[in-house]
């Protein structure tokens, strides 16, 4: 789950990282409000979860209310690459004698965390490690240690950060490392880390991505991310405990298993087809599971064909298809649909959906098979062959 800026400084006040004042507003009037008690200047930030708000005007300097208002006018409801604005982030503004950039992220293929550290900071990171890999420190961490102040001091000097504010750097890194593993956060990043005249390092800015699957250790959390500008399909799926997450194509897919789904979009693509979006059914789904899964993926309007790639261990295949034949009652889907049934009952199902002759159902033994035929139908191909 991505947080917005200011959702992800609060998280790092709390843990005693550093950041200027600030409040979130949904009005100008709130924007003029909270500016007037911050004290000017101020700089007023639109709050998506996306990059480019300061090429795309969403970031202003305001020196004074009349400032503000126009600023806040002007941002909300803004477009940001499909992203509208609907919340401001009111913040004191800083003066900034070095911008650095810091990150702990997960480093799968180690299966540690990561330190990344630089003295290049306000730019994407990936440009600094091109262009100046010696600027750039990367550094594991012992999950079973954790971050120590030695360590990060290490990491600070080595990152070449200026001699009198290493200790602050330090203190940030171990601050940023506590809510990585405390809120059992995927991703903490600060570009830029500032270091101000008075030589304080502060967080101008966070990025915060925490895992889903551990929320409910979090219930005090479970309320943020930007609820409004999520993919509505999306947020119903979630509502219904449902694993699904929206793609650009027109195939509609659903398997069982994370892996198989993951495999299935490979091979769509393979056949030059474009998924529309990712759904694992789970193991063990019944027919009312494989109805609330269809009706999910048909919520999407631009879906031209769907398939279902089912592999029955705990899943049985007559159960997907009972599930398949209730939603074509109910639902009575428009499109054309691939099927391919393999494992616990395999049979069974491909005698059920053949006896209720759905319309437009075809079905399919392999993927590969499969692959092809629901791409073809989603170019407007006749197949000619039936579940």
């Amino acid at each position: 789950m991505d947080l917005l800026e200011y959702q992800g400084k609060q998280l790092f006040a709390k843990h005693g990282l550093a950041v200027s004042p600030g409040k979130a507003v949904a009005t100008v009037a709130d924007a003029a409000s909270a500016a007037n008690e911050l004290g000017y200047p101020v700089v007023v930030k639109a709050q998506v979860l996306i990059g480019g708000r300061g090429k795309a005007g969403g970031v202003k300097l305001a020196d004074d209310e009349e400032q503000v208002r126009d600023h806040a006018q002007n941002i909300l409801g803004m477009d940001i690459r499909g992203h509208i604005v609907r919340t401001l982030w009111i913040e004191h503004a800083s003066d900034i004698a070095a911008e650095y950039y810091a990150s702990i992220v997960l480093d799968r293929a180690a299966k540690k965390p990561l330190v990344i550290f630089s003295i290049e900071g306000g730019v994407e990171i990936e440009q600094v490690a091109q262009e100046s890999p010696q600027k750039l420190v990367r550094r594991h961490v012992d999950a079973l240690e954790g971050l120590s102040k030695r360590e990060a001091l290490e990491i600070a000097t080595q990152g070449r950060a200026e001699d009198d504010v290493i200790e602050g750097v330090a203190d940030a890194l171990v601050a940023l490392y506590e809510v990585w593993t405390e809120e059992d956060a995927m991703l903490t990043e600060i570009n830029p880390l500032i270091v101000t005249p008075g030589r304080d390092v502060k967080a101008l800015d966070a990025k915060v991505t925490l895992d889903d699957n551990a929320l409910y250790r979090h219930p005090e959390n479970q309320g943020l991310s930007d609820i409004q500008n999520e993919d509505p399909i999306e947020r119903r799926a979630k509502e219904e405990g449902v694993q699904y997450v929206a793609l650009d194509g027109d195939i509609g897919i659903l398997g069982n298993g994370a892996g198989l789904v993951m495999s299935t979009l490979d091979v769509v693509a393979q056949a030059g087809g474009s998924p529309a979006n990712f759904l694992d059914a789970g193991g063990g789904s019944d027919a009312e599971k494989i109805k609330q899964a269809v009706d999910l993926i048909l919520a999407n309007d631009a879906v031209k064909a769907v398939l279902f790639n089912i592999f029955g261990g705990i899943t049985r295949c007559d159960e997907v298809a009972r599930g398949l034949i209730a939603a074509f009652e109910e639902i009575r889907p428009a499109v054309p649909f691939v099927v391919r049934l393999d494992g616990t009952n395999d049979a069974e199902g491909r005698r059920l959906l053949q006896e209720a002759a759905l319309p437009n159902v075809h079905g399919a033994r392999t993927m590969n098979e499969a692959a092809a035929m629901v791409v073809a139908l989603a170019a407007g191909q006749n197949i000619g062959v039936r579940a």
